[in-house]
């Protein structure tokens, strides 16, 4: 079973290989992505994120899922020094860089609750992946119609950041030092995180995430240089 359906402003795609998973799994996923796009995006203003950032929200009136998503983004903000921030000088809040990978991990525990045992979803670059091995291609930062590398994944995720938009929060400029940074990590929530958090670092982000328990790192930095880590799964 195959889709690819437009969400968050990226194509998402689908692929189920289990026969006996029903059509109304891969509709509950896509449903919940759209469901996470309305209610986190800082784009729309009827958004509980909006909500929260002029002020209409706070404390117990909440959801759970917002509650977490902050948490999410407070950890990476203290790990980081601050380099990663949802709050950045002029701008309002915005945790995309956390809410696409946790949103796909949601997707992904409704595909293995509902029976799935092989499939990958890909968000835009943010890759959940079963059962494989499934072979992901990193797209080259400067040429979009080459990569750069090939993984070969079984279970697991797969994230990229590259020209990072966001800047460093610790100076509210934009991140500078790497042209790319991608993440192998056991859920797509700590793939995304990780990645996004480690290329607003720049140079010093590469070893930042190489620390990271169960995260394998693929940089390329501002000089062109490669570094990878030596369990990095990339495809023979």
């Amino acid at each position: 079973m195959r889709r690819v359906e437009h969400v968050m402003g990226f194509p998402v795609s689908l692929r189920v290989d289990d026969a006996d998973v029903p059509e109304a799994a891969v509709d509950a996923v896509f449903a919940w992505l759209h469901e996470a796009d309305a209610r986190f995006s800082p784009f729309r203003p009827d958004s509980e994120v909006s909500r929260l950032d002029r002020g209409e929200l706070s404390g117990e009136a909440l959801s759970t899922d917002l509650r977490e998503v902050l948490d999410l983004c407070e950890h990476y903000r203290t790990a980081t020094g601050g380099a990663f921030d949802v709050r950045l000088p002029g701008r309002g809040l915005d945790p995309c860089a956390v809410v696409k990978g946790w949103s796909v991990q949601r997707a992904a525990e409704l595909l293995t609750a509902a029976g799935a045992e092989r499939f990958c979803l890909n968000a835009g670059g943010d890759v959940a992946a079963a059962d494989g091995p499934w072979r992901i291609g990193v797209r080259h930062p400067e040429l979009a119609d080459r990569l750069c590398t090939m993984l070969e994944i079984t279970d697991g995720a797969v994230a990229t950041s590259a020209r990072y938009e966001r800047g460093d929060g610790r100076t509210g400029r934009p991140a500078t030092g790497l042209l790319s940074m991608t993440i192998v990590a056991p859920t797509p929530t700590e793939a995304d995180s990780v990645a996004t958090a480690a290329f607003a670092m720049g140079t010093e982000g590469i070893e930042w995430a190489a620390s990271r328990e169960g995260c394998e790192v693929f940089a390329v930095d501002a000089e062109r240089r490669v570094f990878r880590t030596p369990g990095l799964p990339v495809a023979a």
